[in-house]
């Protein structure tokens, strides 16, 4: 069973934790909880849903925030699930909640920017129903390696 429900201050540690699983896969820098915490303060606007299991285990969380503030009408995603528990609802669940309250922000557009050579995560925004809406070439990491990243937008 999944459920899902808004983040808080409380859920920053395992926020942190799991998106450290996440980061220790592709060798960027990690985060504390107070980086996490940081981070869901920046934009008073952002929206965050974390998904737990039955026993309120951290399975997943996804938000999205004012990326541009010259297009208040577009909230910027991103998503992480636990790494090996991919596929099982976790990213559907959180959508279908983060979709709802994105419409009840007033927003129009959800837009994601997914690595080139990430293939499941374009392959989870396209079955959300996310189209194609441009390519950023020769984008440098913090870890100093560069990629491509391909923007999938989302109609509200």
């Amino acid at each position: 069973m999944i459920h899902v429900r808004r983040a808080g201050p409380l859920d920053a540690g395992a926020m942190a934790d799991l998106l450290n699983e996440v980061i220790a896969r592709g060798g960027t820098t990690a985060l504390t909880r107070t980086d996490m915490l940081e981070w869901m303060e920046r934009d008073p606007l952002s929206i965050w849903h974390i998904a737990e299991d039955g026993a309120g285990g951290l399975l997943g969380f996804q938000w999205v925030d004012q990326h541009d503030p010259q297009r208040r009408e577009r909230l910027h995603i991103a998503t992480f699930a636990r790494v090996g528990r991919t596929g099982l609802g976790i990213g559907s669940a959180l959508f279908a909640a983060t979709r709802e309250a994105a419409r009840e922000a007033g927003a129009r557009e959800i837009e994601a920017e997914i690595r080139a050579d990430n293939a499941g995560g374009l392959a989870y925004y396209q079955s959300r129903g996310f189209e194609d809406a441009g390519r950023r070439e020769g984008v440098l990491l913090e870890d100093g390696s560069v990629v491509d990243k391909v923007v999938k937008i989302y109609r509200l």
